[in-house]
Order: structure tokens, then C-alpha cells, then sequence
């Protein structure tokens, strides 16, 4: 909703884990046309990464603080997400959605 607010174009894209890499499969020319992809991921963490290794474009990371088994409170998710090995993912804090549209926005709009 921030990224529609500040003047972008949005596609969202749901139950796309890494759990069900089919169904990311099945999405990866919406992921290759988009300009930057934000990624909200709980658990592992390991979205990013895999979206960053399939995709030229930016990837920015956001762990969040929800979900089951021992995420702690997001902790784990955005220790997975720093040291992600694709390139191109910059990662903000947990449950920063807003931070991630900010950033996403500024490079939608850059000339």
C-alpha cells in the first residue's frame, strides 16, 4: 500500500516460498519484468536469496517478525537475509515494510 501511495505501479505475488518453488517458478516472468522486488519473508529467510539468483533487478529484503517454528521474533530470518550470497539484495529491519517501499520507490523513479 506505500508503494501505491508514493506513485508505483504494484503486483503482488503470495504463497510463493521457498517450500513451493513451483509455484516461484511459475511467476518468474513477472518477477524478471519488474523494475525492483520487495521480498517479505519469515522463517529461514531464504526467499531473497533464491529471488535474487533468478532476477537482474534489486531485491529488497524484509524479515518479518510473524510466522512459526523458532524465527525469534524475525532474529533469524534477518541474520539469513545479511548474509544472503545473491547479489543485489539490500535488506532493512524487521517488519520495516514502509523502509522497503521508500527504497523500492526511489528506484522506480529514477530517470
Amino acid at each position: 500500500m506505500s508503494l501505491e501511495i508514493m506513485g508505483n505501479r504494484v503486483e503482488r505475488l503470495y504463497d510463493v516460498g521457498v517450500a513451493g518453488l513451483h509455484r516461484l517458478l511459475a511467476v518468474h516472468d513477472r518477477l524478471t519484468a519488474a523494475r525492483v522486488i520487495v521480498v517479505v519473508a519469515g522463517m529461514e529467510g531464504a526467499l531473497p536469496s533464491v529471488i535474487g539468483g533468478l532476477v537482474d533487478v534489486p531485491v529488497i529484503a524484509v524479515p518479518t517478525s510473524v510466522g512459526y517454528g523458532a524465527s525469534f521474533g524475525g532474529v533469524t530470518a534477518l541474520l539469513a537475509m545479511l548474509n544472503s550470497c545473491a547479489s543485489g539484495i539490500s535488506v532493512v529491519n524487521i517488519d520495516n515494510g514502509f523502509g522497503a517501499a521508500a527504497i523500492a520507490s526511489s528506484i522506480n523513479h529514477l530517470p
